[in-house]
């Protein structure tokens, strides 16, 4: 199964699973309100943000009622203003306030994701240092916000365990050695990255001795990040790892390097303020 066939199934199993969790054996409220009524609705942002989820607000729509019309004014990667429309629904009235809250607890996450994303990348981006996310995702929506993080500029690090190797301390100390484990990868898969995280200079030493295609500089100083970089000189893709956060980040892009992951892109979130309502 490719990226994209994964990331479809992911979005039908985690709406699924949210309709399931909200719904449960029947919305009880909804029920106040007459089978046949209709209704139109409208979601606006009270923040500034970049737009993330359309696919997992359809999805939540066409499982509850396929006969909810969802009419979009804006696209993934948008950016939108505070007190923006960007969504107008119509249909039964009943489905409109079933769907209310899966639909925008999807969007309101992973909108939070992209808009993190854009405002770190738009602080790097006239250094040519790409952003990286990590594995540090919210359980279940792993492809979800990888996929958010791109819509906000940043690029994904590896997916997860299976499509590329990350050889820590622990791995090294178990291999025997960084020139074990990169030729362990090597024999396992040698068409998947190899990337080694290092903690001093004897270490990027021997990872670039090695051949790692990747070497993580794992809380490295400022200092010690521009020496990474002359000693590498290109033999290798650097990453900086480790005390990342808007207030390092330009500083860290400065020294030379490669790129940079972050785990707060993914992690450390505050849901964007969205809200429906519905209109005469």
């Amino acid at each position: 199964m490719d990226y994209q066939d994964a990331l479809v199934e992911e979005i039908r199993e985690a709406t699924a699973r949210l309709l399931a969790e909200d719904i449960g054996p029947g919305d009880i409220t909804a029920r106040l309100i007459p089978a046949e009524q209709r209704a139109r609705a409208r979601v606006i942002t009270r923040e500034a943000c970049v737009l993330c989820g359309m696919a997992w607000v359809d999805e939540v729509f066409r499982r509850l009622d396929a006969t909810v019309a969802l009419h979009w004014h804006a696209a993934d990667g948008d950016r939108l203003e505070a007190g923006q429309t960007f969504l107008e629904l119509e249909g039964s009235a009943r489905s409109l306030l079933t769907g209310e809250r899966p639909a925008l607890n999807l969007l309101q996450t992973l909108s939070a994701t992209a808009t993190r994303t854009r405002h770190y990348v738009d602080l790097i981006a006239d250094t040519g240092v790409r952003l990286l996310d990590t594995r540090k995702t919210l359980p279940g929506l792993r492809l979800a916000q990888k996929y958010a993080v791109t819509c906000g500029g940043g690029h994904n690090h590896r997916i997860g365990l299976y499509d590329a190797f990350l050889i820590k301390e622990n791995h090294i100390t178990a291999c025997g050695g960084i020139a074990a484990a990169v030729k362990e990868a090597r024999s396992i898969a040698r068409d998947l990255s190899v990337e080694v995280e290092v903690e001093t200079f004897a270490e990027l030493d021997q990872a670039l001795a090695a051949g790692a295609d990747v070497v993580m500089l794992d809380n490295f100083s400022l200092a010690d990040m521009r020496e990474a970089v002359r000693r590498t000189a290109g033999r290798a893709t650097l990453e900086a790892s480790g005390n990342v956060d808007e207030s390092t980040l330009r500083a860290i892009a400065e020294t030379g390097v490669d790129c940079i992951s972050s785990g707060a892109l993914t992690k450390d979130l505050k849901a964007i303020d969205l809200s429906m309502r519905l209109v005469d």
